[in-house]
């Protein structure tokens, strides 16, 4: 009694083996280690947010282009990562996670800067790339490791550890400054601990921790970080500034009615109203020109994926499976409720950008990868017998 068990979402089911003597062949889809329902959804997604991005980008053929093969690229990482066991990914846990903080460290130190933010890391002729996307995996990876060789529920101990493995990476990110992905850092780890299982004793007390931490928090807030809270709570205080974003934005989505403007024909968009339309606001081109029937179709295909990955994750049968499989899939749902809800003017703007719709590359690969991770733990599932 008093126990709040958030794992029971994830008991496992059993998985029979087939009967003594019969050999059941395998199929291509279980040699590969892929679940062809999510695969198929996650394709369409895809093809989906090629469509929107066409749009959004101003009909530039180049960057759908680009975006195809960063598409490619998160595919394919997708598909290895699916060939590794459980076992595997328990005992990379720990030296990716210190990898992750070093790269962040690196950051900090030499790391590149644009639009005001000291987030990325440049190989010259190579690559450029944000060390902070990797956290969102590897900080929910570390900590599931951890708990999953203690006695569960967590221990005031434990809890204490699990804060330190997630306040080293958030600060550093939050420093560069990063707020969307420090937020997103977070949420999957805290994730981790909550499917452990918590009293309400903890779960009160960490409320109330976080509650009165909120003046310090808003004290180390940049100024547009603040003014992003403050133009949330009053978009037309400044109309043509800090809420220029939200109110186009807005805008455009009430302008596409039920069935919205037609492709291509967004006047908000097209016209160069609205801005960042081809990352963080591109669900505002997407009702525009498809009105709420093109939104709901997308919110229900992302409803589908999340539903695919909660029944995957049922099948993880030890805890450190069960905890992570639980995260990624939990996680993904913050990623598509953060951004709707900013977009719509429910939530400040911090920048999230809407899974695998939105224009970017590491964003991408790295939710291609906790699927990955989520199809190998649900292919690498025991046989219990009958």
């Amino acid at each position: 009694m008093g126990m709040i068990d958030l794992s029971r979402m994830l008991r496992p089911y059993p998985v029979r083996a087939p009967a003594s003597g019969i050999s059941r062949r395998r199929s291509l889809w279980e040699r590969l280690h892929l679940d062809p329902w999510l695969l198929g959804m996650l394709l369409l997604l895809l093809a989906a947010g090629l469509v929107v991005l066409y749009s959004a980008s101003g009909q530039r053929i180049e960057t759908v282009i680009a975006q195809g093969i960063r598409f490619g690229v998160a595919l394919s990482v997708m598909f290895v990562l699916a060939q590794l066991s459980p076992a595997t990914l328990l005992r990379w846990a720990l030296p990716v996670y210190v990898l992750g903080v070093l790269l962040l460290v690196a950051v900090e130190l030499v790391g590149d800067v644009g639009m005001g933010a000291q987030r990325w890391l440049v190989i010259p002729g190579v690559i450029r790339f944000q060390p902070s996307e990797m956290m969102k995996l590897a900080v929910p990876l570390m900590v599931a490791a951890y708990l999953s060789r203690q006695e569960l529920p967590p221990r005031l101990r434990d809890i204490a550890v699990c804060v330190g493995l997630i306040a080293v990476p958030v600060v550093l990110i939050a420093k560069q400054p990063d707020l969307g992905t420090s937020l997103l850092v977070t949420s999957a780890a805290v994730f981790v601990v909550l499917l452990a299982g918590l009293s309400w004793r903890f779960i009160t007390a960490l409320t109330a921790i976080a509650a009165a931490a909120l003046p310090l928090m808003w004290m180390n807030l940049h100024n547009y970080q603040r003014q992003r809270v403050l133009t949330f709570l009053d978009p037309n205080s400044d109309p043509l500034g800090s809420g220029w974003n939200i109110i186009q934005s807005t805008t455009a989505i009430g302008s596409g009615g039920v069935f919205g403007k037609g492709w291509l024909q967004g006047t908000q968009s097209q016209l160069e109203f609205l801005p960042e339309r081809h990352t963080d606001f591109i669900v505002a081109v997407l009702g525009e020109e498809f009105g709420l029937v093109g939104i709901v179709a997308i919110l229900l295909l992302y409803l589908l994926i999340i539903s695919r990955g909660l029944w995957l994750a049922t099948g993880a049968q030890d805890t450190f499976g069960r905890l992570l499989a639980g995260s990624i899939i939990l996680t993904f749902f913050i990623y598509v409720f953060v951004n709707v809800g900013m977009v719509s003017g429910i939530l400040p703007v911090v920048g999230v950008p809407l899974p695998l719709v939105s224009f970017g590359g590491t964003s991408s690969v790295t939710l291609m990868a906790g699927f990955g991770i989520l199809m190998a733990i649900h292919a690498h599932r025991r046989l219990l017998p009958r």
